[in-house]
């Protein structure tokens, strides 16, 4: 899901913002390709025309146009044009990586998966918390999940600060930067 305007960010186009000298949906296009992912859908919007561009240069993707109208709407017609179960994942996960995504393939069974982290772990990171998880205020969503044609739905929680940092605001890309340099220092 790279169709986000990043109007919070207030950088232009939210998957092309720079985390560490490197675009968001570069770092989220290393993850899958790292993962076993067998295809990948780009789902861009008149948001994200450049991320459009940039994309069909970097992976040999499909491209699904749709039309702005916000993450759940636009992932609705997503969904509409390929087969599932679908994993779905969000351009701001910038420390985002494979293992990650293979965990996620791991857990999921038959049904919907919804991967989530304890609030706690994003209050003790200081991001942003834009959503909780209805019926659970504890649980907020990675931006992560499995869909499936199904009624089933599983959730997966996960303590862990690369699915905890979405960069929604100027405050997410500074922790993001953060985390990763002293992952590279550490490296």
């Amino acid at each position: 899901m790279c169709g986000g305007a990043g109007t919070r960010l207030g950088c232009g186009e939210k998957p092309l913002v720079s985390v560490d000298g490197r675009p968001m949906i570069d770092r989220v296009i290393d993850a899958l390709v790292a993962a076993r992912i067998d295809t990948v859908h780009a789902v861009v919007s008149p948001n994200t025309p450049r991320t459009a561009t940039r994309i069909e240069g970097v992976l040999d993707t499909s491209t699904i146009e749709t039309p702005g109208a916000g993450y759940v709407s636009d992932l609705g017609r997503a969904l509409d044009r390929v087969a599932s179960p679908v994993l779905t994942v969000a351009a701001d996960l910038p420390l985002l990586d494979g293992p990650i995504i293979d965990a996620v393939l791991d857990r999921h069974g038959t049904g919907s998966l919804t991967v989530c982290v304890p609030i706690e772990r994003k209050h003790a990171l200081g991001t942003s918390v834009d959503a909780t998880l209805d019926g659970d205020e504890s649980l907020a969503p990675t931006g992560v999940n499995v869909v499936a044609d199904t009624d089933s739905e599983e959730y997966m929680i996960r303590d862990d600060a690369r699915l905890a940092v979405n960069v929604n605001r100027p405050r997410d890309a500074w922790i993001a930067q953060t985390l990763l340099a002293e992952a590279n220092d550490g490296a």
